[in-house]
């Protein structure tokens, strides 16, 4: 299965949880069913009330899929927030 790497500038979906366990048995579904999904912290800035800080990454071409796997299998989740990527590609660049 081809690795998921957030791109910048980009569109990002983060599916948030309220626990570790819903979390964890949507990634092994989508795994199973061979989509893409990358465990990831939960950026600050959309957490909230939440106290899990676990999320699953999910890319702009892969959401609609994803989605149409939640409903049919009827999987737990919190919410799923669209945001621009947050990564900095140069973070650790120092030359």
């Amino acid at each position: 299965m081809e690795e998921i790497k957030a791109k910048t500038k980009d569109i990002n979906y983060y599916i948030l949880f309220e626990n570790y366990t819903h979390g964890l048995a949507l990634e092994k579904l989508l795994k199973e069913e061979g989509l893409r999904a990358r465990i990831a912290p939960t950026p600050r800035s959309i957490q909230g009330k939440l106290t899990c800080g676990m999320s699953l990454l999910v890319l702009e071409e892969d959401i609609e899929a994803v989605r149409e796997c939640i409903d049919r299998h009827q999987a737990k989740y919190y919410s799923i927030v669209e945001m621009e990527c947050q990564i900095n590609p140069n973070r650790n660049v120092f030359c």
